[in-house]
């Protein structure tokens, strides 16, 4: 018997509070962000957690799915609560932001798209952008503390409260 899938996520508009768990891989000192073809802005591979998955089991499937890869999971970086508003939510999210390395080989370009997956009902793009602050807030890179948090990676996990309020247009 196979378990109904449901992903960790409370939609009470205006209001909602989903769990995501994100993985930062670095590449010839870029890193690979995704967006839904639709999207203005980027954020680092992953997706919802599972009920019943712990956020390393979230990361190895998101990883699978989307990028078609296995990954190793070198540690946890960041537990991120973040609040901003996303069209037209209050949003919430919890976050688990993890260091990643490809164990397959995986395209890389400076400036081009490397990858598409069809995710549910939308496209996803991928791409590789410099991992510097500046570029980061040029992509709109989000959470948007990802550009200075860069430049120094935690030895242990550090636990942040972010409110970015409004969204940027």
């Amino acid at each position: 018997m196979t378990l109904e899938r449901h992903m960790i996520r409370l939609d009470r508009k205006p209001q909602l509070f989903s769990f995501r768990v994100a993985g930062l891989i670095i590449r010839n000192d870029h890193v690979l962000v995704q967006a839904g073809v639709n999207d203005r802005y980027w954020a680092l591979p992953g997706g919802r957690a599972e009920i019943g998955e712990t956020s390393e089991e979230t990361i190895v499937r998101e990883m699978q799915e989307e990028l078609d890869r296995t990954v190793r999971i070198e540690r946890l970086l960041w537990v991120v609560e973040s609040f901003f508003g996303f069209d037209g939510y209050s949003a919430h999210e919890l976050g688990f932001y993890y260091l990643l390395t490809l164990q397959d080989a995986f395209p890389f370009h400076p400036e081009n798209i490397v990858h598409r997956v069809v995710d549910g009902p939308s496209e996803v793009v991928f791409r590789w952008v410099p991992a510097k602050a500046d570029a980061f807030l040029a992509h709109d890179v989000r959470p948007a503390f990802l550009g200075d948090a860069l430049t120094r990676l935690p030895e242990t996990v550090e636990h942040l409260i972010i409110n970015e309020g409004q969204p940027r247009s």
